[in-house]
C-alpha cells in the first residue's frame, strides 16, 4: 500500500513539472491547429455554390399520356412497345402505328418487344 502511494506521488510530481513546462506550449499549438482547421472549413463552405430549387416544377411535370392507344409499333418493324419504352421513343412520328390492346397488335402481326419491361412473354 505504501508503494502505491510512493508511485502515485512520483507520477504527480512528474505530471506537475511536465505540465508547467510544456502545458502552455501544448495549449498554444492546439489552439493554432484548431484555428487553422476552422479557417479551412469556412473557406470550403464559401466556395460551394448555394443550393436552389428553381426548375422543380418543370422537372416534376407529369409526362403526357400517349394519344394513340396502349401500345405502339413501327410500320416497318415487327415489335410493339408501350409508349414509354425506349424503342417506342425512337420511332418517327410518321411511322407510328397505334393499337388499343396488345391482342390487337399481335393480330396485326407484331410481337412483344423483348427490351420493354412488362411485355416479356
Amino acid at each position: 500500500m505504501q508503494r502505491i502511494h510512493e508511485y502515485s506521488g512520483k507520477i504527480k510530481g512528474v505530471l506537475d513539472q511536465g505540465l508547467s513546462e510544456w502545458g502552455i506550449f501544448a495549449i498554444v499549438v492546439l489552439v493554432g491547429l484548431i484555428s487553422f482547421g476552422l479557417g479551412r472549413l469556412s473557406a470550403l463552405e464559401e466556395a460551394r455554390p448555394p443550393v436552389s430549387v428553381s426548375m422543380a416544377a418543370a422537372v416534376a411535370a407529369p409526362a403526357p399520356v400517349a394519344p394513340g392507344g396502349l401500345v405502339v409499333a413501327s410500320r416497318g418493324g415487327s415489335s410493339y412497345y408501350y409508349p414509354w419504352c425506349g424503342g417506342a421513343q425512337n420511332i418517327a412520328e410518321g411511322n407510328k402505328v397505334w393499337f388499343d390492346s396488345e391482342k390487337e397488335a399481335e393480330a396485326a402481326g407484331y410481337v412483344p418487344a423483348k427490351n420493354c419491361k412488362g411485355l416479356e412473354k
